[in-house]
């Protein structure tokens, strides 16, 4: 399994971390390791003093693919959920600082929570879907797909031109505006507008 993440794919969310607005998807991987289950707590890495959440729409590849045309990429997954795309940002920040690759701020282990997959056939319109996440019950952060710089079927099809997509893998699609740091005994809850798929605690 892949995990596929997409950054800045939200323009308000580029602008609060101060990065210019991309004109292609900007992709990165994180291993298999980097995947937590639903209920699983998310532990804090020694490693970090500022530990973000991002909030976001996953989407589950159920075929495979290469070079997917965009007017075919819909075909290529069959169900969406919440995942937060855990980021150390205090190292993530001195890496970028230094010119150098940031997978050790993204893609360490249990760094990409995946809520419960709900098909995507359950929806009217995957272009206007809203998903939120709630931080020990307070709204944190909320968005909606109609707002992404690049939609779904752009980013399989890009995604593809460079890695074959196979069944079971997972694409992250990129998170809003709102990140925000977590901190021990958290808890958090994410929803696929009004269902809740992603549940656990900060330890």
């Amino acid at each position: 399994m892949k995990i596929i993440c997409v950054a800045r794919n939200y323009a308000e969310h580029a602008k609060e971390l101060k990065n210019e607005i991309p004109d292609a998807p900007v992709i990165f991987i994180k291993p298999d390791t980097a995947f937590k289950r639903k209920k699983q707590p998310f532990f804090l890495p020694d490693f970090s003093k500022d530990m973000h959440y991002e909030t976001e729409i996953v989407l589950r590849i159920c075929k495979n693919g290469k070079n997917i045309s965009e007017a075919f990429a819909n075909n290529y997954f069959d169900a969406v959920t919440t995942g937060i795309d855990f980021t150390a940002r205090d190292l993530q920040q001195e890496l970028k600082k230094k010119g150098w690759p940031w997978e050790i701020a993204k893609g360490f282990d249990g760094s990409a929570c995946v809520g419960d997959f709900l098909p995507k056939s359950q929806f009217d319109d995957l272009k206007n879907l809203n998903f939120c996440m709630y931080k020990n019950k307070v709204l944190t952060q909320k968005g909606n797909t109609g707002d992404m710089i690049f939609p779904f079927e752009k980013i399989i099809s890009y995604a593809s031109k460079f890695f074959t997509l196979l069944k079971g893998d997972l694409i992250f699609t990129g998170t809003p505006v709102g990140v925000g740091p977590v901190t021990f005994n958290d808890h958090i809850e994410c929803f696929v507008e009004d269902e809740s798929v992603l549940e656990f605690d900060v330890k």
